[in-house]
């Protein structure tokens, strides 16, 4: 069986077998096609040696690829090979042999307590839009839901008595995230003064105009609008909202563990990366008011 072939057995198993979300899905499928497009057709893949890969990578470079971005396709192509030894299509994985990039540290951006506030304050109260966005915008800060978790929200899946919303992340792991009584009381609103006004059989909580899902593009073109009304000047995405969901909540003091649990991370290390921004923050305060400093 040719290369090609064994990719497209491997993304029907990524698909099947492990569940993975289609977004990841298809930034496995570019990786690997990636490696497919340096080869002749019908190679096979025990044609792709450690040499192979080491091009694909220092091509990457050429191109303008970020460390990251190489790592990740390194990962993927791992990932590839384990699976074919596995399947014995091949007897040794090349990969072995590759080096991964060196990664440095980078530290999420996030918005500042007045910058959130703001953002918040600009969804206008008197038209259904306004109220649906501004109950989407308080709740994803108030739970720090993937912006595709957010929109793909089922009625039922936030319990306004309790106080929790039901969230699937990566994988399909099903987390409950609490949520403040600011989101809840916008969400009530949404849902008493817009959504029961809509005869829609979609089981969406919150709707789009054509009365289906909202599409995460959508999302972030609103998200987009209302930052530039509230005078933010840094680009503003989804995850920036998350990521100040995060760090906001351990620079009031958060368990670490919670906020991994709220955030639906598997490993503990990739929360940690937003106890460097808090402490940044305490930084800066002793910098300002220490005489010495």
């Amino acid at each position: 069986m040719d290369l090609h072939r064994w990719i497209d057995v491997y993304l029907d198993h990524l698909r099947v077998e492990r569940s993975l979300a289609a977004n990841t899905l298809e930034a496995y499928a570019r990786d690997l096609g990636a490696l497919a497009a340096r080869l002749p057709d019908g190679a096979d893949a025990r044609d792709v040696d450690a040499l192979v890969i080491s091009e694909l990578l220092a091509h990457n470079v050429k191109t303008g690829f970020g460390a990251r971005s190489s790592a990740r396709q390194l990962s993927a192509l791992r990932g590839f090979f384990r699976f074919l030894v596995k399947e014995r299509a091949i007897g040794a994985d090349p990969t072995t042999l590759v080096e991964r990039p060196r990664l440095g540290r980078r530290l999420p951006k996030v918005l500042s307590f007045d910058d959130v506030d703001r953002l918040l304050a600009q969804p206008p109260t008197d038209t259904d839009r306004g109220i649906r966005d501004r109950a989407m915008l308080n709740l994803m800060y108030a739970s720090g839901l993937r912006v595709s978790e957010l929109c793909g929200l089922k009625l039922g899946e936030l319990d306004t008595q309790t106080g929790l919303v039901r969230a699937y992340g990566k994988g399909g792991k099903r987390r409950l995230v609490p949520v403040g009584e600011v989101a809840l009381d916008a969400v009530s609103t949404y849902l008493r003064d817009v959504r029961s006004k809509r005869t829609t059989a979609s089981p969406a909580l919150f709707l789009s105009p054509r009365g289906g899902y909202l599409t995460r593009q959508g999302f972030w073109k609103l998200l987009k609008r209302y930052a530039r009304a509230a005078g933010i000047a840094a680009p503003l995405s989804p995850h920036k909202l998350r990521h100040s969901f995060a760090t906001h909540l351990l620079r009031g003091g958060a368990d670490l563990r919670a906020v991994q649990a709220m955030l639906g991370h598997a490993d503990l290390a990739t929360t940690e990366i937003y106890t460097h921004v808090a402490q940044d923050h305490i930084r800066a305060a002793h910098t300002r008011a220490h005489p010495r400093a």
